[in-house]
């Protein structure tokens, strides 16, 4: 376990992959894991919103978290939250135990607690689990906005290393990584069409759902973006902004399956009561997908054109398949 983690980077939220019987497809999830590490991502997200958490019971939560870090050899952040604390704590401890090396934790949902309240749970948790643990503001799915001050006062707590920002407000999200920069404390964006932007204010990376599909140039988006090479940055921000709208057309993972299946990587399925990508968003999707996969052939085709010397012999170009070097599907 590595008790301290690095945050810079791209941090896919992994999808669950389930069988025909409705079970959870651990081969699958392994090959997942490992595409997902070959194609350069600083760590995994498992048992996240993106990986249906909501619909598996504990044991199966943990499972997933274990079968992640076993397949793979990069840092695990596990979702581990709940809104009740005690509820928290125990599947805080299991995914530790299961080998996590941090813990994303959902803000209490549907029982709307106070800011004392809200940052009370945080504190127990943090006080009972000795793992980095990272608190994820997501209020149009919990009904409640974690309050800056709550937000900037944990990060004072050893084991408070990062916010995962997925409120949609620019403006509160700077607010925090301005109030925390004496701290070793990092900002993640958790909406890919506010990656760009949050790196310019100071986050440090992205906990991201484009990057399950697109892992290669999401990881060039955030390199390019924390090097400085904004110009770079902004031409994958752009390239890539028609899949991440399309990525949550409807509710999240529902495109995201859907691009996954078309990608080769698994059957798509989903547990009620999220449904099957409706018929038009889905052949959006397959043109969006069917672009992005042309211009990697253009490149590709770019690529081997430079590589071919004076004489007319062609030098390898790291693939294979036609697929440029550092772009992994």
């Amino acid at each position: 376990m590595i008790h301290e983690i690095d945050l810079d980077g791209v941090f896919p939220a992994m999808a669950t992959p389930f069988d025909a019987d409705g079970g959870i497809d651990f081969d699958r999830l392994r090959a997942d894991a490992r595409r997902l590490e070959t194609a350069g991502v600083d760590g995994l997200v498992p048992v996240g919103t993106t990986g249906e958490s909501a619909t598996l019971t504990h044991d199966e939560h943990v499972a997933v978290v274990e079968t992640v870090c076993e397949a793979a050899s990069i840092p695990v952040i596990a979702g581990a939250g709940s809104n009740a604390t005690h509820e928290a704590i125990e599947l805080a401890e299991r995914s530790a135990a299961a080998g996590a090396d941090a813990l994303l934790l959902i803000s209490p949902y549907y029982n709307k607690p106070e800011p004392a309240g809200m940052e009370a749970h945080y504190r127990t948790i943090a006080d009972a689990v000795d793992v980095p643990q990272i608190v994820y503001n997501v209020p149009g799915r919990t009904g409640r906005n974690v309050a800056v001050d709550t937000a900037v006062a944990l990060a004072a707590h050893e084991n408070v290393v990062g916010y995962k920002a997925a409120s949609g407000d620019l403006g509160r999200s700077g607010e925090i990584i301005e109030r925390t920069r004496a701290n070793d404390f990092s900002v993640l964006s958790g909406e890919d069409a506010l990656t760009l932007p949050l790196l310019a204010a100071g986050a440090r990376g992205a906990i991201s759902v484009a990057a399950n599909v697109e892992p290669g140039r999401v990881v060039e988006l955030v390199d390019a973006a924390l090097d400085g090479d904004v110009a770079r940055a902004r031409e994958r921000h752009h390239e890539l902004g028609p899949l991440f709208r399309a990525l949550f057309v409807e509710t999240n993972p529902i495109p995201l399956k859907e691009a996954l299946r078309i990608r080769g990587h698994g059957a798509g399925r989903l547990r009620s009561p999220l449904s099957r990508l409706s018929t038009p968003h889905r052949e959006a999707l397959e043109a969006i997908l069917a672009a992005l996969d042309g211009d990697d052939r253009a490149d590709a085709a770019a690529d081997a054109g430079a590589s071919t010397s004076d004489d007319g012999s062609e030098r390898a170009t790291g693939s294979e398949t036609g697929e440029p070097a550092g772009i992994e599907r």
